[in-house]
C-alpha cells in the first residue's frame, strides 16, 4: 500500500469532517448562539446579519400580517403579541411580531394588497411618540416620505389596520394612531376596520381593545377571505430543560440582562437595552409620619458614560417581591423545580425570546415577567383549557367571556395572575398550563419612570428621584395593592440606612441581585430625555405647579437657578406653586426652599397650599387664582408656565384656573383664552409632566 503524503492526509481529513458536518448538522461541536450577547449592538441600532428590509423579511418567512408596535411601557408590545397569536389560531394567518425601530420603512409601498399591516401605537406624554417609534412617525408625519416606488398614490397598495393607546387625561389624547392614520389615508392606504382608541385615563384600556379587535376581526376576514376556524392553544415558545446545568453554572442566566452582565463586565451604552448598575450614594425618608412613606434617593453614574440634562428621566428596572414569586411559581407546581435550568426556544422564525437563556424559572418570574400586573380577561380565557377541573374551567371562561363580572370579581381588586389562579383553582396547582403560555400572555417586566430631581449643572454625576411609595387600599381585598418598584426602593433604602434584612411591609426583595451583583446596594437604570425643560433664557420668568411629588422636576429647576446665581448670573423671577397635607407631616424639601431664598433673594417664591390644616381644602389650583394679577403680567413677559404631578384632577383644574386668569385679567372672552392656553402648549410656552 503506497505511504499516504501530508497533502493527502489533510484531504482526507478535510473530507472525513465535511461529511460528520453534513449528518450531524454540526451537532457535535456547535454551540448556541447567544442572542442576548450582541444586544450593545442592537441597542445601537446595528444588528448585524437581520435585514431591515420589511417585506424581505415577510417573504423569507413566509409572513402574510406583520404587527407593528411603538410601545415604552409594554401594554402595545403585549397587544401586538396578542392579535398576532389571534390571528393564526383564529383565522390562519401567518402572522409575525415588530418593532417599529427594527425596519425601514420607505417600501412600505411595496407591500402586495394580499397581505396586511397593523400598527399598535401608545401615545407617551404630551402627544409624543414612543423611543421606538420616533423614526417612523417622523417618516410617514413628513412633507413628502421618498418610497421605493412610483405608485401613486404612493401607497394605494397598503392595507393597514390601527390601534392606539392613549390617556384621555392628556390633551394630546391618542394623537400617534390619529397622526399615524391620518398620514397613511393621505398617501392612499386602505384601513380595514375602525381606528381604535384605548384609553388608560378611564381605566378602560383592556375592554377597549377587546371591543374594537372583534369588529376589526370581522372586517377583516371579509377583505381578505380568511375562514374563522376553532381557536387553539399554539406555541410560539418551546421549553427544553438543561439537565446538564445547574444554577451554579457560570453560563446561566439569573436576572442578567445580556451577556456582558452575565460576564461581571457590563459595558456601555446603558439605555432602554442595557441597565448600568448604579451606587446608591444617598438614600432618606422625606415625610414625618408614620404610615405612608416618600423617598430622596440619589444614584452615582460617575463610572458609567450616562449623562442627563434637568428635566429627564431616571429609568428604574425593579425586581418583583419574593411573596408573590413564591405564590406564582406554587400555583403551577413549580416551587420544588425553581432552580432547575431551561433553554426557552423561538419555534418560529420571527419570535424574539424576550429575555435570554439558559435560565431558571425563579429568575424568569423574578426578573422578567410583570407578574404582579392586573390580569387582562383575554388572558384567563387562553388558560380555561388547562384548569385543574371542570369547574375552575368553567370559572375562568365565564371570567374570560363576561366583561361584568370580570370587572366585578377580578378588576375592581387588581388580582394579579397568581391571586386568580389561587383562588379559581380553590388552592389546586395549576400545572397543565405550559410555561410556554405564561412567557407569552403576561408582559415583560418594564422600566418605571421618575422625574429626575436634581440639576445636572450642579451635580452632573449625580442623579436624585423623589418619589411615593405605592399603596392603595381597595375595596374586598384584605392586603393593599403595592407598587412593585417603589417598594423595591423602599427595601434598598432600608438596607443603605442600616437594615440587613429589609422587608418593607412584609414584602422582601432579592436586593443584592443575580449572583450578588447589585450588593454593596445598586439599582439598575438608564437615563430618558425628556422635552421638559427650563427656558434657554435664563432671566425668563417660570411659573412651577408641583403639588407632592410633582415637585421632583421643580426641585431640580430651582437648584438650578440657584447654582446659576451662586455662579454671578442673574435669573428671572422663578415661583413655585407647592401643596401637600400637612406642613408638618409631607412638606417636601422645606428646608431646601429656606436656603434657595436665601441665595436667590426676590427672584424666588414658594407659594403653598396645606390642603388639611384648615376646615376648608386648599389646593395648588386655588393658590394660582388667588394670584391673578401677577400671572398674567409674567406670562404677557413670556413667562414659562409648567405643571407636574396627577394628570386626571390637578392638571386639568390648573389648565381650567389658567384659562379663567388669562380671560378675566384680559378682558377677553373664555373661548379666547383658550385659545391663548393652547398656543402657549404649541410654543412650549405651558409644558406639562403628568401622569394618571
Amino acid at each position: 500500500m503506497a505511504e499516504l503524503d501530508t497533502l493527502d492526509i489533510i484531504v482526507l481529513a478535510a473530507i472525513l469532517l465535511g461529511t460528520v458536518a453534513y449528518f450531524t448538522k454540526g451537532k457535535l461541536w456547535g454551540v448556541a448562539k447567544d442572542p442576548y450577547a450582541s444586544s450593545l449592538a442592537a441597542a445601537n441600532g446595528a444588528k448585524a446579519g437581520k435585514t431591515r428590509n420589511i417585506l424581505e423579511k415577510m417573504e423569507e418567512s413566509g409572513k402574510n400580517c406583520i404587527i407593528f408596535y411603538g410601545s415604552q411601557t409594554g401594554t402595545a408590545e403585549d397587544y401586538a403579541s396578542r392579535l398576532a397569536k389571534e390571528g393564526k389560531s383564529r383565522y390562519g394567518l401567518e402572522t409575525m411580531v415588530a418593532d417599529l425601530e427594527d425596519y425601514d420603512y420607505d417600501n412600505l409601498d411595496a407591500i402586495p394588497e394580499d397581505k396586511v399591516v397593523m400598527f399598535v401605537l401608545a401615545t407617551y406624554g404630551e402627544g409624543e411618540p414612543t423611543d421606538n417609534a420616533v423614526d417612523f412617525y417622523e417618516f410617514i408625519n413628513g412633507d413628502s416620505p421618498q418610497f421605493t416606488l412610483d405608485n401613486e398614490p404612493a401607497l394605494g397598495n397598503l392595507n393597514y389596520v390601527a390601534f392606539g393607546l392613549g390617556n384621555n387625561t392628556y390633551e394630546h389624547y391618542n394623537i400617534m394612531v390619529r397622526n399615524v392614520d391620518k398620514a397613511l389615508q393621505k398617501l392612499g392606504a386602505h384601513r380595514i376596520g375602525q381606528a381604535g382608541e384605548g384609553d388608560d385615563g378611564a381605566g378602560t384600556m383592556e375592554e377597549d381593545f377587546l371591543a374594537w379587535k372583534d369588529p376589526m376581526w370581522k372586517a377583516l376576514a371579509e377583505k381578505m377571505g380568511l375562514e374563522e376556524r376553532e381557536a387553539v392553544y399554539e406555541p410560539v415558545f418551546g421549553i427544553v430543560e438543561r439537565d446538564t446545568l445547574t444554577a451554579e453554572s457560570p453560563e446561566v442566566y439569573l436576572g442578567e440582562p445580556n451577556k456582558t452582565h452575565l460576564d461581571g463586565s457590563p459595558k456601555g451604552p446603558f439605555n432602554a437595552h442595557n441597565p448600568y448598575i448604579a451606587p446608591i450614594a444617598e438614600s432618606y425618608e422625606l415625610f414625618n409620619v408614620k404610615d405612608r412613606n416618600c423617598l430622596h434617593m440619589e444614584v452615582d453614574i460617575s463610572a458609567s458614560n450616562l449623562s442627563y440634562q434637568t428635566g429627564d428621566h431616571l429609568a428604574v428596572w425593579p425586581t418583583n417581591p419574593g411573596e408573590e414569586v413564591d405564590r406564582f411559581l406554587n400555583v403551577l407546581g413549580l416551587t420544588e423545580k425553581r432552580k432547575d435550568v431551561i433553554s426557552v426556544k423561538a419555534l418560529e422564525p420571527t419570535a424574539k425570546v424576550p429575555f435570554p437563556t439558559p435560565t431558571t424559572f425563579d429568575a424568569i418570574v423574578r426578573y422578567h415577567m410583570e407578574i404582579c400586573a392586573p390580569v387582562s380577561r383575554q388572558f384567563l380565557a387562553t388558560l380555561a383549557p388547562f384548569a385543574p377541573d371542570e369547574a375552575s374551567k368553567a370559572e375562568m371562561t365565564k371570567l374570560g367571556g363576561d366583561k361584568d363580572y370580570f370587572h366585578d370579581k377580578i378588576n375592581v381588586h387588581h388580582l394579579n395572575i397568581g391571586r386568580v389562579l389561587e383562588i379559581v383553582g380553590k388552592g389546586q396547582k395549576w400545572s397543565n398550563v405550559p410555561f410556554s403560555a405564561f412567557i407569552e400572555g403576561i408582559t415583560k417586566l418594564q422600566p418605571r419612570y421618575y422625574s429626575i430631581s436634581s440639576s445636572s449643572l450642579e451635580q452632573p454625576k449625580k442623579i436624585s428621584i423623589t418619589c411615593v411609595v405605592e399603596e392603595q387600599k381597595l375595596p374586598g381585598r384584605e392586603d393593599p395593592f403595592r407598587g412593585v418598584s417603589t417598594n423595591y426602593l423602599l427595601a434598598l433604602k432600608q438596607k443603605q440606612n442600616g437594615d440587613p434584612n429589609p422587608s418593607p411591609y412584609g414584602l422582601t426583595y432579592e436586593i443584592t441581585g443575580p449572583r450578588n451583583k447589585y450588593d454593596g446596594i445598586h439599582v439598575p437604570v438608564h437615563v430618558r430625555h425628556s422635552n421638559f425643560k427650563l427656558p434657554s433664557d435664563p432671566l425668563k420668568p417660570v411659573i412651577m405647579v408641583g403639588p407632592g411629588t410633582g415637585v421632583a422636576p421643580f426641585r431640580g429647576f430651582v437648584r438650578e437657578r440657584r447654582k446659576m446665581v451662586e455662579n454671578g448670573q442673574t435669573v428671572g423671577k422663578t415661583i413655585l406653586f407647592f401643596g401637600c397635607r400637612k406642613s408638618t407631616e409631607d412638606f417636601l424639601y422645606s428646608k431646601e426652599w429656606e436656603e434657595a431664598k436665601q441665595v436667590m433673594g426676590d427672584s424666588f417664591e414658594i407659594v403653598t397650599a396645606f390642603s388639611r390644616e384648615s376646615n376648608k381644602k386648599v389646593y395648588v389650583q386655588h393658590r394660582l387664582k388667588e394670584r391673578s394679577k401677577e400671572i398674567n403680567e409674567l406670562l404677557e413677559k413670556k413667562a414659562y408656565f409648567y405643571v407636574c404631578g396627577d394628570a386626571a384632577n390637578m392638571a386639568r383644574e390648573v389648565h381650567n384656573v389658567l384659562g379663567q386668569i388669562i380671560s378675566e385679567e384680559r378682558g377677553v372672552p373664555e373661548a379666547k383664552a383658550e385659545e391663548i392656553v393652547k398656543n402657549m402648549r404649541a410654543s412650549n410656552q405651558y409644558q406639562e409632566d403628568v401622569w394618571s
